[in-house]
């Protein structure tokens, strides 16, 4: 492929390897990821001045490229507090219990609603809207708050992402790199899909239930989750302030008609933002926003009524709350989130154009290396397809290799003889299964907000039933060629 890797790819390469060594035995990745930043910066600038701002300049962008997913996560959160102290949110459920009665259907029912959501407005807005209405029924009927984000991330960041059968961004970009219809990638995708998604699954839930029976189950929890994995009574606050809450708590009280009322009104609006996002045709930050402000909007209106003459200052109280529990749960996952942006174009945007010449970002010049340095056979492609698409997704978008992973494609289908689409489907799978949200910590955060889980736990938890679902979906692309 003509490119010629350096001292900064095989630094990346070598924190990529220290960072996932770290996570398996459960450590914290933050200095791994601060020493990467550095030593990337210091090979990039040739200056220790360069490289010690380079740490603070990317944070800084990590924070900017995660500020939408923290403000939907907070704001979901504070007006989830407001309908847990009024009660509200036990009025709403109160249908879901008589059909979500055991884990194992809480499990499968989650993740089949998420699936099925996220292939029209993409998994980030599904979160919110699922996480909102299901994780409080989930969480009564014995569901961990761990196994809820497995169900609704691998259902809606992995199946349902991964294919985009409606909104077809992702065949769309392939399909283009490989010189092909998105129609035939789409086709192509069918059983790959379908074989990622159930052994995946079907793996992560025998899992948590091996572990449960064992008593070596970790939920990994880093707040008490409620409705939308909003906290507890007393999470943001401590000492007196924590029990003023906890007693204001209990003097809210609304009347059981309009309770009844709210508990109504509420999922209608979430629905008529689910019908709005398919009549305007709204996708990604665009359907977040929408789901955002109707929460707010629904925040200020249940504040004003439970709280009287004292809604304007619980509605702002609700708010921090929010930012509180939002900022806690993004702290750790910015220092990762900001090494491994490094892998695309932010490494350009901080440091200049320090990369050789050619150069498409540190992470697809290694996928473009690995593929070219492998013998050209059906097999060797096939394997060659899911660890280009698995080391494009380091990066943590899950889109940004995937056009490389449709290129590499083309270039085995002409060489050896094989299908072109199969190829780059598979590639699309796994760049998206890695990057778009089932293992990259930092990708894991709509999910693990929500639920008030680790996002490194989560990606503990997906690790073996990823691998696995990846390797059986290699195996079956290879007999498809």
């Amino acid at each position: 492929m003509g490119i010629q890797l350096t001292a900064i790819h095989y630094v990346y390469l070598a924190c990529i390897a220290g960072i996932l060594a770290l996570l398996i035995r459960r450590r914290d990745t933050t200095i791994i990821c601060v020493a990467g930043i550095f030593l990337l910066g210091l090979l990039a600038t040739g200056t220790l001045g360069g490289s010690v701002s380079g740490i603070f300049d990317a944070f800084i962008y990590a924070t900017k490229e995660l500020m939408g997913t923290i403000m939907i996560i907070s704001i979901v959160v504070a007006m989830s507090r407001v309908l847990i102290r009024t009660g509200i949110n036990e009025t709403m459920l109160g249908p879901l219990m008589r059909f979500i009665r055991t884990p194992a259907v809480a499990f499968w029912g989650i993740g089949l609603i998420m699936m099925i959501t996220s292939f029209f407005f993409w998994p980030s807005p599904a979160v919110a809207l699922i996480g909102a209405v299901l994780l409080p029924v989930a969480l009564r009927v014995g569901l961990p708050a761990l196994g809820a984000a497995v169900a609704m991330n691998l259902f809606g960041h992995g199946i349902a992402l991964s294919g985009d059968y409606i909104i077809q961004g992702a065949p769309k970009l392939t399909a283009d790199a490989a010189g092909l219809s998105a129609g035939e990638v789409m086709a192509a995708s069918v059983p790959l899909v379908a074989v990622m998604g159930v052994v995946t699954t079907v793996m992560a839930y025998w899992l948590m239930r091996r572990d449960q029976k064992r008593g070596t189950w970790r939920d990994g929890q880093i707040a008490e989750p409620g409705a939308a994995g909003g906290l507890s009574g007393g999470e943001a606050g401590s000492g007196e302030g924590e029990r003023g809450q906890r007693q204001e708590a209990e003097q809210v009280s609304l009347s059981g008609p309009v309770k009844k009322t709210l508990a109504l009104l509420i999922p209608l609006l979430f629905l008529a933002d689910v019908v709005a996002m398919f009549w305007l045709d709204l996708q990604g930050g665009q359907a977040t926003a929408l789901v955002g402000g109707t929460a707010v909007l629904i925040l200020i209106a249940v504040a004003l009524l439970a709280h009287r003459g004292r809604g304007l200052e619980k509605t702002t109280s609700y708010l921090i709350d929010g930012f509180v529990f939002g900022f806690k749960v993004f702290g750790p996952v910015i220092p990762i989130a900001a090494f491994f942006y490094l892998g695309d174009s932010a490494f350009t945007d901080l440091f200049g154009e320090t990369l050789p010449a050619g150069s498409h970002g540190i992470v697809n010049d290694l996928g473009a290396a690995l593929a070219g340095s492998v013998p050209l056979n059906g097999a060797a492609g096939a394997v060659t397809l899911a660890a280009v698409g698995a080391i494009t997704g380091l990066d943590g978008s899950g889109f940004s290799g995937i056009s490389l992973a449709g290129s590499v494609a083309q270039l085995f289908a002409v060489a050896t003889q094989t299908d072109a689409a199969t190829l780059t489907a598979l590639g699309q799978i796994a760049a998206i299964w890695v990057g778009g949200g089932t293992l990259i910590p930092w990708a894991l955060i709509p999910a693990a907000a929500i639920c008030g889980v680790s996002p490194f736990e989560l990606a503990r938890r997906n690790l073996v039933p990823v691998l696995t679902g990846l390797a059986a979906t290699t195996l079956v692309a290879i007999f498809l060629l």
